[in-house]
């Protein structure tokens, strides 16, 4: 297919080769030309607006910071909104408030257009692994003609309801995502304390059945930090202040993500917040009276 792609980052930066590699012709798009430039290297297109890309695909997907930008991408000057076609269909793949993607789906349905919520649940490790899933909200034929193109992204799709819901999905996986990180490294601080040996204690976690994929890949940055963060500490508050503000607004407690926010509140005040957020050990360390 004719695929456009809005959002050359992290993920953009792993995704897009996946695409091209499965045969589909790519062209891309991002605020910043200079990430383009390892992905035109590859077989990419550079297109000069949002509304090009999509005037020049069947199916558009978006991966950018936050809310803002995707009403930028999608309905801004030179946005998706100008350039779709009536049978093309356009895909956001960011973690954003489920409001704001409902807003933006239906900002497209008046002009007869179509926009699926389809945020992705993994990282650029599992994107490259192939083990990245996608769960899709929005018009279920418009998800079903492009279902095929997703599992060239991940091995796991699911439909999960109207618009706004894999939206409001994702925000629920992220909160339990860095809770489970966050008492991981509770729970190693507490047998470290012990006399356990850290990297005993980790392996040990990892073998047990509280063992998680999250866990898999990202339990060992407590024994070795990587230089560059799979996401980094004011990354994934951002996801965390996100999940509060909509449990809020919809009066669902969350008391443990509020408290996991806190300790990331606590890496920024450390000046920790550059490393991946699973530094949070590091703090737990500091409560614990270790230097």
């Amino acid at each position: 297919m004719r695929v456009g792609w809005i959002g050359l980052g992290e993920m953009g930066q792993v995704i897009v080769p996946r695409l091209l590699e499965a045969g589909h012709s790519v062209v891309g798009w991002n605020r910043t030309p200079g990430k383009a430039e390892p992905l035109l290297g590859r077989g990419m297109e550079w297109a000069d607006s949002p509304a090009e890309v999509a005037r020049r695909s069947e199916v558009v997907f978006s991966i950018v910071t936050d809310g803002k930008a995707v009403e930028s991408v999608a309905l801004g000057d030179d946005g998706v909104i100008s350039g779709l076609s009536p049978d093309g269909v356009y895909l956001d793949m960011s973690t954003i408030d489920p409001e704001v993607s409902r807003r933006v789906a239906a900002a497209f349905a008046e002009r007869g257009l179509v926009m699926l919520d389809a945020p992705l649940s993994g990282s650029p490790v599992t994107v490259q692994e192939g083990t990245a899933s996608i769960m899709v909200g929005g018009d279920r034929a418009a998800f079903e003609r492009v279902e095929p193109v997703l599992y060239d992204i991940g091995s796991k799709v699911s439909y999960i309801g109207p618009s706004g819901t894999a939206s409001q999905m994702k925000v629920a996986i992220n909160l339990a995502l860095i809770v489970e990180m966050v008492v991981f490294c509770e729970a190693v601080a507490l047998a470290e304390k012990g006399g356990v040996d850290r990297a005993v204690a980790v392996d040990a976690m990892l073998k047990s059945v509280v063992a998680s994929p999250v866990m898999g890949y990202r339990g060992p940055f407590i024994l070795e930090m990587p230089d560059k963060p799979l996401a980094d500490v004011n990354l994934q508050q951002k996801d965390m202040v996100l999940a509060l503000e909509v449990a809020r607004r919809q009066g669902s407690a969350a008391p443990l993500g509020a408290v996991a926010n806190e300790l990331l509140n606590a890496c920024r005040g450390l000046g920790l917040d550059h490393r991946d957020f699973v530094t949070v050990f590091d703090v737990y360390r500091l409560l614990g009276g270790d230097r």
